[in-house]
């Protein structure tokens, strides 16, 4: 991957986190920069913004921290795959689709409660519709 540093500012920017956010994950141990310049700002790589990607898209699916940090964990354990037997490997992986079930479970979750917000909406677009149009005495 690309090298590069890049400020809290521009990492901010491009994950749409606030850097209040990303200082919490950093305090919580979940995400922190890889570097630090001379006068002390936080410098961040591709690495470190996907590594904040993945805890984004887990928060509105209801992850906990704790689940990110394991998750994150293991995925960063698979990434170094070099040292893994085959038995931790495979448990790694078992953990890794447990979280791929729980997140499309979330998902399902969420889908039924967005037909359910559209089906609300309808209801009052219609009912709007129906009292607007309606003749008065």
């Amino acid at each position: 991957m690309d090298d590069r540093h890049m400020q809290i500012g521009e990492v901010a920017a491009r994950t749409e986190l606030s850097l209040r956010t990303i200082r919490h994950y950093e305090e919580a141990g979940l995400a922190g920069p890889s570097a630090r310049s001379q006068g002390g700002f936080r410098l961040y790589t591709e690495t470190d913004v996907s590594r904040l990607m993945v805890i984004r898209r887990m928060k509105p699916l209801g992850f906990t921290l704790d689940q990110m940090r394991d998750l994150l964990d293991v995925t960063d354990r698979l990434d170094a795959d070099g040292d893994l037997d085959p038995a931790e490997r495979e448990t790694l992986l078992e953990r890794l689709r447990e979280y791929e079930q729980a997140a499309t479970e979330q998902v399902g979750n969420l889908r039924v409660r967005l037909a359910r917000a559209e089906d609300f909406a309808d209801t009052l677009r219609t009912r709007l519709e129906r009292t607007a149009t309606a003749v008065r005495p």
